[in-house]
């Protein structure tokens, strides 16, 4: 293991903390949200939202944080909130296929809505 990896997973292990205990609750989910996406009706959103993992976002595989990567974009602050672990751990391990940064600077006032929820320790990472 070099310094690198070291440090990568000195943060991730401070994202599991960080984020423990995190669920969805009523917050957009990743399918859900690529329906949203496709245009998809309420009907079909609403099915997608079934199929989402809502209660431990560590569950979530990295190929569907792969499939799902335009989700990032269509989060409110509860979807943001328990899927942003996720999506930076698979990052941090080289996994995610995308370039994290871009959906998340987006304009200002809907990033600022998005991560609204974070604690300051969320913050931090």
């Amino acid at each position: 293991m070099d310094a690198n990896d070291s440090v990568n997973e000195a943060l991730c292990q401070r994202i599991h903390a960080a984020f423990a205990g995190v669920t969805l609750g009523k917050g957009t989910g990743l399918w859900e949200a690529q329906g949203l996406d496709d245009y998809e009706d309420e009907a079909t959103c609403a099915r997608y939202r079934e199929g989402d993992e809502k209660d431990d976002w560590s569950r979530i595989s990295i190929g569907t944080l792969n499939r799902c990567y335009s989700s990032l974009s269509f989060f409110d602050a509860e979807g943001m909130r328990f899927h942003l672990p996720a999506f930076l751990i698979a990052d941090l391990h080289g996994l995610f296929d995308f370039d994290l940064p871009l959906p998340l600077a987006r304009l200002k006032s809907h990033k600022e809505i998005q991560l609204s929820l974070l604690s300051e320790e969320q913050r931090k990472i």
